[in-house]
């Protein structure tokens, strides 16, 4: 937790006044770590749902068109978790957390939400993801292992995966153009679900979710310090790495929102938009997310060797293995949604019982 003043008592003291005893939040008041992971885990899910509809409102107002609003502004906003997470992370010196929760959210992304997708219900593809998409996806996460080869992710290579963000947003728009009437109509109804039947006041409505969105953006930070913080404590407790918890309980945690809104549209068979946003959200994460978090960091972020070893190259696999998966008969089967699954599966346990 921030401190008034800005003193900070010796890192040693902290550790294990934490570890031991849970994080005291005021004199007197001390909590145990999970209590304050699990409510800073709630408070950010809470601010992001107002993020994201306070910037999916005010974009349609402005009279953006709703497919860029699903392929940008959607993408982005369930990504704000993962971007809260990473701000704080670095702002308290725990650079490895970040770097592990977004390799660890876009594998759950991939191999564990889209399977889930899939085998319930055969996932047909979009040509915008084949075409796009996931050549993107693989060359960020590639983009990602060459930065992070020397053990360090500097400011600099930040402004390049920003640049490539803008880039990549530019072509979105353009090819977003090519999309189906049926596309179009569905992004129309995702859009229309956050709007006001009636808008009495443009002002009013501006003004209202304006305030929205930047009060969803204070509370998704204060959770995210909560979240930081108590899972901190907990790898401490445990004497597992900030990595490693980022890995985990921290990337899914932060999913949660793109697998509850997957596995709805999977019941409803109404999921295009849902998949589409969860391979933008991957893409956005390491562009935008990892690339505005290395661009704040001072000193730049320490990559774990277990990370920059294992888990970013299976991060790069996963995307790799998705492009020929899309392409064939344009659906992923339940067979493979089923071997998505399998696979996330044996690498969550192979964390847990062979890593921690």
């Amino acid at each position: 937790m921030r401190r008034a003043g800005g003193d900070r008592p010796p890192r040693a003291d902290r550790d294990s006044g934490d570890a031991g005893r849970g994080l005291r939040l005021t004199a007197g008041l001390t909590l145990h770590p999970a209590l304050v992971f699990v409510a800073g885990l709630v408070i950010v899910l809470a601010g992001a749902e107002m993020v994201l509809r306070g910037a999916s409102r005010v974009a349609a107002r402005l009279r953006v068109p709703p497919i860029l609003i699903g392929l940008t502004v959607v993408s982005v906003g369930t990504s704000v978790p993962e971007l809260a997470v990473g701000i704080t992370a670095v702002a308290e010196d725990k650079g490895p957390l970040a770097v592990g929760n977004i390799a660890g959210t876009n594998i759950l992304n991939i191999l564990f939400i889209l399977g889930l997708s899939a085998l319930m219900r055969s996932l047909p593809t979009r040509m915008l993801s084949v075409r796009l998409d996931v050549p993107v996806m693989i060359a960020a996460a590639l983009a990602l292992i060459a930065m992070a080869w020397d053990g360090r992710l500097d400011r600099s290579e930040g402004v390049v995966l920003l640049i490539g963000a803008v880039l990549y947003t530019v072509a979105l728009v353009r090819l977003s153009r090519e999309e189906s009437a049926a596309m179009q109509r569905e992004f129309a109804r995702e859009v229309a679900d956050v709007m006001p039947a009636t808008l009495r006041s443009a002002r009013l409505f501006m003004a209202w979710n304006s305030a929205l969105l930047l009060a969803g953006m204070a509370l998704t930070l204060f959770g995210a310090d909560l979240l930081v913080n108590g899972a901190s404590s907990i790898a401490r407790a445990y004497g597992v790495s900030d990595a490693f918890i980022g890995l985990t309980i921290v990337a899914i945690g932060t999913s949660a929102p793109e697998l509850a809104t997957t596995v709805l549209s999977t019941l409803k068979n109404d999921r295009d938009v849902a998949i589409g946003n969860l391979i933008g959200s991957s893409i956005y994460n390491i562009l935008v997310i990892l690339g505005l978090t290395m661009t704040i960091a001072p000193h730049g972020i320490e990559v774990g060797s277990d990370v920059l070893r294992i888990d970013l190259p299976l991060a790069a696999l996963v995307a790799i293995v998705c492009l020929p998966v899309f392409r064939s008969e344009r659906r992923v089967s339940r067979t493979e949604g089923g071997l998505f699954v399998s696979a996330y599966l044996i690498y969550l346990s192979l964390l847990l019982f062979v890593r921690h």
